[in-house]
């Protein structure tokens, strides 16, 4: 009889056992959304200058708030997702002419050329030379919706294809792309110096690429002849001090790993017999064990370690990673200097941001912008769920490169009045 009298109590019970599980998966969703995380302008490291000031009214986003979409946009996890994905939404189509560059040691560099749709804001010529993420190419989404834009601004693209990246471009030499090659980005400014004399530069890098164009124009102060300015988006600076943090599982970060490594699998294999063919003259030190090395490879570093440090004919890791980094090579770029990473970027820890934090403390050509969301080069922009096809990365870069040629041309103008009221003294 009081077991009967209890039985209309247990529905209650269910009742709250639902509610807390409603609660603990709310509790989840907005954890793993981040949703409590709040919207800011981002953080800006600059020494005090002219130039930062004119930056910091020229260059509106370097102030305003940005604000990512609102259900998922506060996710760097989502944004890194969607943006490897997809790429991008609505991705327009532009259309270019494809080059070939014979390098000195056989390889066929390819770029694709494309040119401006109006005319520039400062009525110059000039011309954005583009580095891509790793394993990328001007085919990509995120390109191709960079570079429409870009060209609606004025500017004239040249985007760099990674050797051995295109699916349909047989390589010529047994040598693909590396992290800080820049023989291939080289040849393809030099081209586009000697073909628009004219001309003059902003060097774009994203990821990877923004370690090859720093490292490119570190190298020699010719390689700065005729550049604006530099824009380097998501990199990480130091591949020597980011391999022990990409293998933890932090952040996804060794989970991250993981699909890049299988990625460049596909791509090795896919040019397996230009690189590990009998009739190839190879590498010395790139054997047949390396290919069998390469199947059960689970990281980028384990394929670093037994097949791409090889192709430049460095004797460990350790030293590929030292040499091939952009870190030892910033400090020797003059020209404007913008560094763009995003505080939630699952890829690059936290610990790599010092780099960059340091170097815009120290040199006045140099700004380090950091918001608090955007991902590995997502920084989508949206009201609540789906995001718009331009991008507040693709927005800033080109205000920013607007920005740098307003300040050449003053800087021009004034000194062209100086010279006159000289000449008439």
């Amino acid at each position: 009889m009081s077991a009967m009298l209890e039985t209309p109590e247990l529905p209650a019970v269910f009742d709250g056992v639902k509610l807390a599980a409603v609660a603990a998966v709310l509790y989840v969703i907005v954890r793993c959304l981040n949703l409590k995380s709040p919207t800011a302008p981002p953080e800006l490291i600059y020494q005090d200058s002219a130039l930062a000031r004119f930056l910091l009214k020229s260059c509106p986003l370097l102030t305003k708030e940005y604000i990512p979409p609102l259900i998922w946009g506060k996710s760097g996890h989502i944004q890194t997702a969607l943006y490897g994905k997809m790429g991008r939404v609505r991705s327009p189509h532009p259309y270019g002419h494809r080059k070939y560059l014979t390098m000195p040691d056989g390889a066929t560099a390819t770029f694709d050329l494309f040119e401006p749709q109006s005319e520039h804001c400062i009525g110059e010529d000039v011309t954005m030379v583009i580095c891509p993420g790793i394993a990328n190419h001007s085919e990509k989404q995120y390109i191709r919706t960079f570079v429409d834009y870009a060209q609606k601004n004025g500017y004239r693209c040249a985007v760099l294809n990674h050797l051995g990246a295109l699916p349909n471009i047989e390589l010529t030499s047994p040598r693909m792309f590396t992290y800080g090659c820049t023989w291939e980005f080289g040849a393809m400014v030099n081209y586009i110096k000697k073909t628009y004399p004219q001309t003059q530069l902003v060097v774009v890098g994203f990821s990877l690429g923004g370690n090859i164009v720093c490292k490119y124009l570190g190298e020699s102060q010719a390689n700065q002849e005729r550049v604006l300015c530099c824009v380097s988006v998501c990199q990480g600076y130091s591949a020597l001090r980011a391999q022990e943090t990409f293998m933890q599982w932090d952040q996804c970060r060794r989970f991250y790993n993981f699909l890049m490594a299988d990625n460049m699998k596909k791509i090795i294999l896919s040019h397996r017999q230009v690189l590990f063919g009998d009739n190839v003259k190879k590498p010395q030190s790139l054997s047949d064990a390396d290919l069998s090395k390469l199947y059960t490879a689970t990281s980028l570093m384990q394929i670093d370690d037994n097949v791409m440090r090889k192709f430049h004919g460095y004797s460990s890791l350790k030293e590929y990673y030292e040499e091939e980094s952009c870190l030892h090579y910033l400090h020797r770029i003059y020209v404007p200097l913008l560094l763009v990473n995003a505080a939630d970027d699952p890829l690059v820890h936290e610990s790599l941001l010092s780099i960059p934090r340091a170097l815009s403390e120290k040199k006045e050509n140099v700004m380090h912008v950091l918001p608090l969301h955007g991902g590995h080069l997502g920084f989508f922009e949206g009201s609540v769920l789906f995001p718009e096809p331009l991008t507040w990365m693709d927005k800033l870069v080109v205000q920013y490169a607007n920005a740098i040629c307003q300040w050449e041309k003053t800087k021009s103008q004034c000194s062209d009045t100086e010279q006159a009221v000289s000449g008439q003294e």
